[in-house]
């Protein structure tokens, strides 16, 4: 099945300004963040991308977007089970004063358990994000390499998903602002490719031709990886 490069938007206001953002209108690229957005679309310019699909939020839109004009065959699609989960009242507050929340310490130890107030669950926003990359990869080309927009959260929780690990283990995993993420699924399991990754090249991502004769595996990681 595909390969997906899950791309963390860049930098927000949000980001530097120390606030939970969530779901919050208006929350754009700061300048540091529309250099990253640049940079990772340079990184993804070389990739034959059958489709680049992406969160409804502007820090995600302005993302895709730039990845779209180094590949102008492609229109970025709108997917709101990529979307920031719903922190519920948590949205907008200083992290530095939801860390003193009793919650707080419960999100990072037992995230499974988590439902913000007047929000979404954890194990809600997992599910939602697991069943989009499934749907876009069974609309996809077997050998198809796609992209798509997300957040921290939903990242973690979707390479979490890949790996076989329980949800209370995400808080390990680390996704920076415009890293790649990168799984290849195939008909048995995924393949965690790259993680949190800022700078390697991707070229090896493409999928080499298979010997004349010969049928690749389905558990085969093409490319090498």
């Amino acid at each position: 099945m595909p390969t997906v490069i899950l791309v963390r938007h860049g930098r927000s206001s949000s980001n530097t300004s120390g606030t939970l953002a969530g779901r919050t209108p208006g929350v754009k690229l700061d300048e540091t963040g529309v250099q990253q957005a640049d940079a990772v679309a340079q990184r993804l310019a070389g990739l034959p991308l059958a489709a680049i699909v992406t969160s409804p939020l502007e820090r995600c839109r302005q993302t895709a977007a730039a990845i779209a004009k180094q590949h102008p065959g492609l229109r970025p699609a709108t997917d709101r089970r990529l979307t920031e989960c719903g922190y519920g009242d948590w949205t907008g507050q200083k992290i530095a004063t939801l860390a003193k929340d009793p919650l707080w310490a419960v999100v990072q130890a037992h995230p499974s358990s988590v439902t913000f107030p007047n929000g979404e669950s954890m194990r809600a926003m997992q599910q939602r994000g697991v069943d989009a990359i499934r749907a876009h990869n069974a609309a996809l080309p077997d050998d198809a390499i796609w992209v798509a927009v997300s957040h921290g959260d939903v990242i973690k929780a979707i390479v979490a998903d890949a790996l076989g690990q329980h949800l209370d283990t995400f808080q390990r995993i680390v996704v920076d602002t415009a890293s790649t993420t990168i799984i290849t699924y195939t008909q048995t399991r995924p393949f965690l490719v790259r993680l949190n990754d800022t700078g390697s090249e991707l070229a090896s991502l493409i999928p080499k031709p298979a010997a004349k004769g010969k049928k690749q595996s389905s558990d085969a990681v093409v490319g090498g990886r």
